[in-house]
């Protein structure tokens, strides 16, 4: 039973009708369950200082769908049935939504603590010199609206108590190792007597890597019952419970010299992290210290908030933070591209990081690693025919024809982060398996993965199978985000497939009494002294094992996008002519799935920009509770598609390869917005904001 109300104190709570239906195993508010632990924050805890997150709700509410009571029943119809006849007494208190007015406001959502979470600055304030002295300077403001995550399989988890206390959980997750270590010091477990299983899982997009209330209400039933408990989300509770995603506020300030060098960017980010900030409040820190993209920039200040409303909670979602970053900055690239009147393929190509700066120390706080922004640039243009689509626009706007729109968008991202565990084992059968702490939710690691190990054994990837999602088998791990699978986990793979030759070249030198620089590693096979031993044999005499643990540095992929709209100014109907994206993710390891990861990320890109925004009364509730009100692109939607890549190879992993999984919904946003921008002729860009429905776009145009 969750809260109707968004904002509220929580004075009476009565199950006894629920309890009594046949049927019910149980009815239990907060008071009810003593030893249930608060929800742990997934990042950043001095965030949530102040700021606890009850499982059950306790003393106050402060979103709708907030979990008040949990009922548990021999079906999920008796459930609900006991779950409406819960009583509830909550008495409504002021309401805030937006991250700005609530960071000023005098309603709290945690009396005494205030409603900005976390408040960062990056950079070094800029002197008014540098924004008087300038020959140009623009300013803008930017909505990032609150999304979705609106994934395929909404979450999902079973717990199985065990004898001794222990628990096995089955779930839909990213990161099984994070929840066990929660699940563990939650209850007053060991780790060990935790087991995460995580089967296939249908979409995650960083909506899976927390530990929710309602995981840990379940562990609290199952155990209380001795018996097992299964939750499973329906698309009403996904929509509008969390995790939401983006809910930005930004304002801008860029500065350039009359030849469109840029000499300033300041950024000011309220974001809207819902009634509790334990998910979210990193996503604003990620906005911030990839604020300056691709470009070269002497003066850069950002601050930001993460500021708590009443609205769900927000988390990572897919992008996490970079394309907020892009959206902002290539947002006002193109807007002091037009009040100079240069071509905005130009003022980039003036403004990059040139490649022979690389490692490049950004002012907001990372080093990139590598890079050529001007190379992927070029092949977006090429690609996208942006001259003749120039001559094109320049032809409808002489005609009176429908107008069209050219616009880019350039980024860079960061992938990776933290370290992996890696293991490759040689079976006496012939067969190889490896080990991953990564978690599959769709990227097809049971393809990619046993390619890496194939291709450092030199044998067929048949013979090569892989286990990750169980932590009764894997020792360790970090999980699957931030585009980091392939880039650490496949890399650890790498590693330890070295690792393994190694071992079996220093047990055949043992065997054959000979220097180990004397044995030789062929397909499968180690060759000394004239003779030859398989891997398979060595196994049969002792287990032939490697582990690894590699913590790269973060990579940072880039691209161009480019998109063409045409825009109906009586309507205000987009339709997208065309998108071209140009992307950089180092070394591609499987071009198959990473073109998957491309198509996928570009359409949710195309859902930001055009359909997609959770929506609230101003009370507080959801008013997008269905398929229906909630507007996501189907394959009708999807216009032409274009995808090319530049290789600029990681230098900090044996791979070579950096993340592939997010850069389409930090590309495609901005580019397309540009180009209704463009095609609209705004000076303004503050008056069009995402989505692009045709109303915004018709109001924009008048």
């Amino acid at each position: 039973m969750r809260s109707g109300v968004a904002h509220g104190e929580l004075r009476a709570v009565d199950v006894a009708a629920a309890r009594s239906l046949p049927g019910v195993a149980a009815a239990w508010s907060h008071d009810d369950l003593p030893f249930l632990p608060d929800t742990p924050p997934m990042l950043d805890p001095d965030s949530v200082h102040g700021r606890r997150w009850p499982a059950l709700a306790t003393e106050r509410v402060r979103y709708v769908g907030e979990p008040v009571v949990i009922v548990v029943a021999s079906d999920r119809y008796l459930a609900e049935d006991a779950r409406d006849a819960v009583l509830v007494d909550i008495a409504p208190l002021p309401v805030v939504l937006d991250p700005t007015e609530a960071a000023s406001s005098d309603v709290q959502l945690f009396p005494g603590r205030g409603n900005a979470a976390t408040d960062k600055e990056f950079g070094d304030r800029i002197d008014e010199s540098v924004w008087r002295d300038a020959a140009m300077v623009v300013t803008a403001s930017y909505r990032q609206q609150l999304v979705s995550h609106m994934f395929m399989e909404p979450k999902a988890i079973l717990v199985r108590p065990e004898p001794g206390g222990g628990l096995t959980v089955w779930v839909s997750h990213q990161a099984p190792h994070r929840l066990r270590r929660d699940l563990a010091a939650g209850f007053g477990l060991r780790p060990e007597q935790v087991r995460v299983i995580v089967p296939d899982v249908g979409g995650a997009f960083g909506g899976k890597s927390e530990t929710w209330p309602e995981y840990l209400a379940v562990v609290a039933a199952a155990r209380r019952l001795g018996r097992p408990v299964r939750w499973l989300e329906d698309r009403a509770e996904s929509l509008t419970g969390p995790p939401h995603g983006r809910g930005q506020n930004q304002r801008v300030r860029m500065a350039a010299s009359a030849d469109g060098r840029i000499l300033a960017y300041e950024l000011h980010v309220d974001a809207d992290v819902g009634g509790y900030p334990h998910t979210g409040s990193f996503v604003p820190t990620a906005t911030s210290l990839m604020a300056t993209g691709a470009y070269a920039i002497p003066h850069v200040h950002v601050r930001a908030r993460a500021v708590v409303t009443n609205t769900a909670p927000t988390s990572p979602y897919r992008g996490a933070g970079r394309p907020e970053a892009a959206s902002a900055i290539e947002r006002t690239v193109e807007l002091l591209a037009r009040r100079l009147g240069m071509d905005p393929v130009e003022l980039r190509l003036r403004n990059f990081i040139v490649p022979e700066a690389f490692p490049y120390a950004a002012p907001t706080g990372y080093t990139y690693d590598s890079g050529d922004y001007a190379a992927a640039l070029d092949l977006a243009v090429r690609e996208a025919d942006y001259q003749g689509w120039r001559g094109e626009q320049a032809r409808r706007r002489a005609s009176g024809e429908p107008p069209i729109g050219i616009g880019l968008c350039t980024y860079v991202e960061r992938s990776g982060a933290g370290d992996e565990f890696g293991s490759v084992e040689a079976r006496p059968d012939g067969t190889f398996v490896a080990l991953s702490g990564c978690c599959s939710t769709g990227q097809g690691h049971e393809t990619s993965f046993p390619q890496v190990v194939a291709a450092v054994l030199d044998v067929d990837v048949e013979r090569v199978g892989l286990v990750e999602g169980d932590t009764a088998v894997i020792p360790q791990g970090i999980g699957s985000f931030a585009s980091r699978s392939m880039q650490t986990g496949g890399a650890a793979l790498h590693r330890a497939a070295a690792k393994l030759i190694d071992t079996a070249r220093q047990r055949m030198a043992e065997v054959c009494a000979v220097p180990v620089s004397d044995v030789e590693y062929r397909k499968g096979e180690v060759h000394a002294g004239g003779r030859a031993i398989s891997l398979a044999d060595l196994a049969a005499d002792g287990q032939l094992r490697a582990d690894e643990i590699f913590a790269p540095p973060e990579g940072f992929p880039f691209g161009a996008y480019i998109a063409v709209v045409e825009v109906d100014t009586e309507l205000g109907e987009i339709t997208v002519l065309k998108v071209v994206a140009v992307d950089d993710y180092g070394v591609v390891v499987n071009p198959l799935i990473v073109d998957g990861q491309g198509y996928g990320s570009t359409v949710q890109g195309l859902g930001q920009a055009m359909y997609e925004q959770v929506r609230y009364d101003p009370d507080g509730r959801p008013t997008t509770l269905t398929l229906l009100d909630y507007l996501i692109p189907t394959i009708s939607e999807v216009p032409p598609l274009r995808f090319a890549e530049t290789c600029t190879p990681n230098p900090n992993t044996p791979l070579g390869a950096k993340g592939a999984g997010e850069a389409g919904c930090i590309g495609t946003p901005a580019a397309i917005v540009n180009a209704v921008v463009d095609a609209l002729g705004i000076d303004d860009p503050s008056r069009l904001q995402m989505p692009l429905t045709p109303y915004n776009c018709w109001r924009a145009a008048r």
